[in-house]
């Protein structure tokens, strides 16, 4: 086997850090995984434990029972140790960056992986991704917290980024900016004045401290109240499968990517 394209990460995982982004992709491709004729995804860079490529697994099941799960890490010693929980439709094998599987897959998640990456080379990754696809496929990267209290994750078809959703359990910030530190390496850097992520984070703040009159309600009704008032500046998605009340209840924001694309 040629040497797999990456770097090991630091590893760290735990049950549920991932439901939150597993929920989106339910929601958002979930019709068209059962659609799909031997759809295949990619779990890339799972970290030391399965945990949490076995609970993608299990949840795109319900959903599209045909679905093919492969978790693919570097380190050949954790492809040794989720080698037993392995199952029918589920399975783990060394690689990288270069996707050693059978054929496109229709959906890759890579979570916590470029983090280690400086930004260039994230961009870098970004286009090789994208560019393995199935057409129509999709690559979902993003960065959660430890506990998956908090996290941002980026939608991109084989055409470039899309979509940019932040996720948050209401009692893991004081304000929505706090989400921050879990933004794509693309974009982390470009917090700052004068980019535009930085120009939503602050509206994001400002709605969220104008709809306090709704905190003894409870942080939903208030969370609530401050997507609506951000959507009269920014763009948020306001349909299924990607907006409304049902995703922004759960503590979910999605916007086009364009909105604070810096380049």
């Amino acid at each position: 086997m040629a040497r797999p394209v990456g770097a090991i990460t630091r590893g760290t995982t735990g049950f549920n850090r991932l439901r939150r982004c597993d929920r989106w992709i339910v929601a958002v491709r979930g019709r068209a995984l059962r659609a799909a004729d031997r759809p295949l995804v990619v779990d890339l860079g799972y970290g030391a434990s399965h945990t949490t490529t076995l609970e993608l697994f299990t949840r795109l099941r319900v959903v599209a029972p045909g679905v093919e799960v492969v978790g693919i890490e570097i380190d050949p010693a954790r492809v040794a140790l989720a080698k037993p929980y392995e199952r029918e439709g589920l399975s783990f094998t060394r690689g990288g960056f270069e996707l050693p599987v059978s054929r496109p897959p229709a959906l890759v998640r890579a979570f916590n992986v470029l983090r280690q990456y400086g930004e260039a080379e994230a961009w870098h990754y970004w286009d090789v991704l994208r560019g393995k696809l199935a057409p129509g496929g999709l690559l979902v990267e993003g960065t959660s917290s430890e506990n998956g209290r908090r996290a941002i994750w980026v939608g991109l078809s084989p055409q470039g980024p899309e979509t940019i959703t932040f996720s948050a359990r209401f009692d893991a910030f004081e304000r929505p900016s706090d989400l921050a530190d879990r933004l794509p390496k693309t974009l982390i850097h470009r917090n700052v004045p004068g980019e535009r992520i930085h120009a939503f984070l602050r509206d994001f703040d400002h709605a969220w401290a104008v709809s306090a009159l709704y905190g003894p309600h409870g942080a939903r009704q208030r969370w609530l109240a401050t997507v609506r008032a951000l959507a009269g500046s920014w763009p948020v998605a306001t349909r299924p499968p990607l907006g409304g009340p049902a995703r922004w209840r759960l503590g979910e924001l999605t916007l086009p990517w364009p909105a604070i694309d810096p380049r």
